[in-house]
């Protein structure tokens, strides 16, 4: 088979540039494609050719398998790389690029049909000896069939997209009564996702651990696994951290996951990358979850520990070559740790975020790999998934491992739309997370009343600084020796910081040549502006040296003091406002999206807590409910119209 010449990774972010990294340095040529959303994006910039493929919706662009091949046509691409989400999965794309001539990176569309749905996986992987959990995986979807297995699986249950994954169509019932209307959801959230409503349904382990196996074929017959990562600290049954080897491996277990991992690799001839995932119980029973017919987010962490390139291997498997190694030629060494950076508010039930970045730099370190695709002034959109990166660390212990990954989260700035990066360092630092000893249910058992997951409160330092800031702009808008130059100047001056919706005063006394004086509540601070360029600023507080990213505009400032950001508000000359009330009656938008359901009419009676609209944003949807009882007044949205965060979508009276 000739060898490779140019790539067209159908694929955005993050993953299009981790794909390109090893491609350029293996001397491919690279295409890469691009919605109207994406157009000076990252992975734009680092290819040698792009191709714009459509509208920002996915359905449009990135979905749009007509326009990708029509791209590697037109570019004159011999290969497609789908990366990781998107199309990667799809059979239907794989067995395009085979009709077009095209070389498919990753398993033949067979393997990608089969194992791409949960129900016939399932059903693959018990008549190939695999262990499975109990469950209905039966082609009936009604609602009454779905409730009599429910009750013949018992309760709680797990309801799942057999063509999703993510977390996306996927639902835990705790209780008969909950069953139907958590069918609605999962089947609506299932067919928005990825073109299918069809479900399964399982019992629910309750907290085991979540861990997977990577396994690697050739077109030869050739198939290894390369060890296993526990991706078991999870939210809304996404991955948060993973890391490899799991915590609590031993060499029997992973022999016997290892050996059930290439059973169900065989059962469908696999070829290329691929993982298969698996629940751990407290007793050391495992059981298949599903198999991935891809390339993992989480994959860096089995590269560290194997000192391998899976995307290299990936271009080797797709030119006909045969896999470097053998099972007993795989080596395991040292620790590897990865955390994903979402563009999220955990304060809000992990609600994504949107927003421009204005500062974004990286906390390079040994040991510190962060593969991202974010460039300053970027905006994060709706359209897509929130995950905006990942840190990853290597050391030759678990924490050592740990140690470096802390360092990295807590000190790489970003600024500009809210994350989860004050979570991420509130996590490794536990001292459960620390020990080892956790599952599926660690950050709802362990986190529920943790203060990152409560609106941010600034500390009284942060306040300062940003009064500081705030007056030091101020005050140097004239040049010298104006600079800073009052008339009243003993008069100490009054503040008042917003956060959110509240706000905090400080009082800070300006004297020429001296330090500032600020008092914040009961405690008085001194603090001396060293330097101030607009991006950094260095200060002396209480004697104490540091040194902030910032970036201030028009009253605002977002200000970075490890781990995390915060916006900041200059609100001293703001008029006071009356302030909604709880029981307002007007619905807004918690963030850009599009209406996929409408459940009210005007006129309506509606009553607290019921559902009126589902809004869909960065591939979740996501319920709103009414804060009152009363009638809908005004309906101002409907199906399929796209909406801006705050805006207003219904009132009612």
């Amino acid at each position: 088979m000739p060898g490779l010449s140019k790539i067209l990774i159908a694929n955005r972010g993050e993953i299009a540039c981790r794909i390109q990294r090893t491609a350029h340095a293996l001397g491919y040529r690279t295409v890469a494609v691009f919605s109207d959303a994406d157009a000076d994006a990252l992975h734009v910039q680092m290819a040698d050719e792009a191709v714009s493929i459509g509208p920002a919706p996915v359905q449009q662009s990135y979905l749009n398998i007509p326009a990708i091949i029509d791209a590697a046509r037109r570019s004159g691409a011999d290969a497609i790389h789908p990366g990781y989400g998107f199309l990667s999965e799809n059979a239907e794309f794989a067995l395009a690029c085979q009709t077009a001539g095209i070389t498919f990176i990753g398993p033949s569309p067979e393997a990608i049909e089969l194992m791409g749905s949960k129900r016939l996986s399932k059903l693959a992987m018990l008549a190939a000896g695999v262990p499975c959990i109990k469950g209905y995986q039966g082609a009936e979807q009604d609602d009454a069939t779905l409730s009599r297995e429910a009750e013949r699986i018992g309760y709680p249950l797990m309801i799942k997209a057999s063509a999703g994954g993510g977390g996306r169509g996927m639902r835990l019932v705790h209780s008969a009564g909950d069953l139907l209307e958590q069918l609605r959801t999962a089947r609506s959230e299932a067919l928005h996702g990825f073109g299918s409503d069809e479900l399964i349904l399982e019992q629910a382990l309750i907290d085991p651990r979540h861990v997977e196996v990577q396994v690697f074929g050739d077109q030869h017959g050739n198939l290894i696994y390369l060890g296993e990562r526990d991706c078991s600290i999870q939210r809304r049954h996404q991955k948060v951290i993973e890391e490899a080897p799991c915590p609590v491996m031993t060499t029997e277990l992973r022999q016997a996951m290892g050996e059930a991992a290439l059973k169900a690799g065989r059962a469908v001839n696999y070829v290329g990358a691929g993982t298969v995932e698996f629940l751990l119980d407290t007793r050391g029973q495992f059981y298949f979850l599903e198999m991935n017919t891809r390339l993992q987010v989480e994959h860096p962490v089995t590269e560290l520990i194997t000192g391998l390139d899976l995307v290299a291997w990936q271009l080797h498997v797709a030119e006909g070559l045969p896999l470097p190694l053998k099972q007993e030629e795989v080596q395991l060494n040292g620790h590897a740790m990865e955390v994903r950076l979402y563009a999220e508010d955990p304060a809000q039930g992990f609600l994504p975020q949107t927003g421009r970045i204005e500062a974004w730099e990286l906390a390079l370190q040994d040991g510190v790999r962060i593969d991202h695709g974010l460039i300053e002034g970027q905006n994060i959109s709706p359209f897509y998934d929130p995950l905006l990166g990942k840190f990853i660390a290597h050391g030759a212990t678990r924490e050592e491992a740990r140690r470096k990954l802390l360092r990295a989260v807590q000190d790489n700035v970003l600024l500009g739309v809210q994350s989860n990066q004050r979570l991420l360092a509130s996590l490794l630092q536990h001292p459960q997370f620390i020990s080892g000893e956790f599952s599926t249910g660690f950050i709802p058992n362990c986190f529920a009343d943790h203060p990152c997951l409560h609106p941010s409160v600034p500390s009284d330092e942060e306040l300062a600084i940003a009064a500081a800031l705030f007056y030091h702009a101020s005050a140097h808008v004239h040049p010298a020796p104006l600079a800073g130059w009052r008339n009243n100047a003993s008069v100490p001056l009054h503040f008042q910081i917003g956060l959110g919706d509240q706000d905090w005063g400080v009082e800070l006394n300006a004297a020429p040549d001296a330090p500032y004086r600020l008092y914040v509540g009961s405690r008085t601070l001194e603090l001396k502006v060293i330097q101030c360029d607009g991006h950094w600023a260095t200060l002396m507080i209480d004697g104490i040296r540091q040194r902030h990213a910032y970036r201030l505009t028009a009253g605002q400032l977002w200000l970075f003091t490890r781990p995390g950001s915060l916006r900041l508000v200059d609100r001293t000359q703001a008029l006071v406002s009356s302030q909604a009330s709880v029981s307002s009656g007007t619905l807004k938008a918690p963030m850009d999206g599009a209406i996929v359901d409408v459940l009210v009419s005007e006129g309506s009676p509606v009553s607290k807590g019921q559902l009126l609209l589902v809004l869909e944003a960065m591939k979740m949807e996501h319920p709103l409910k009414s804060g009152i009882d009363g009638v809908l007044k005004r309906l101002q949205v409907r199906v399929g119209d796209q909406v801006k965060n705050r805006q207003i979508l219904l009132e009612v009276e």
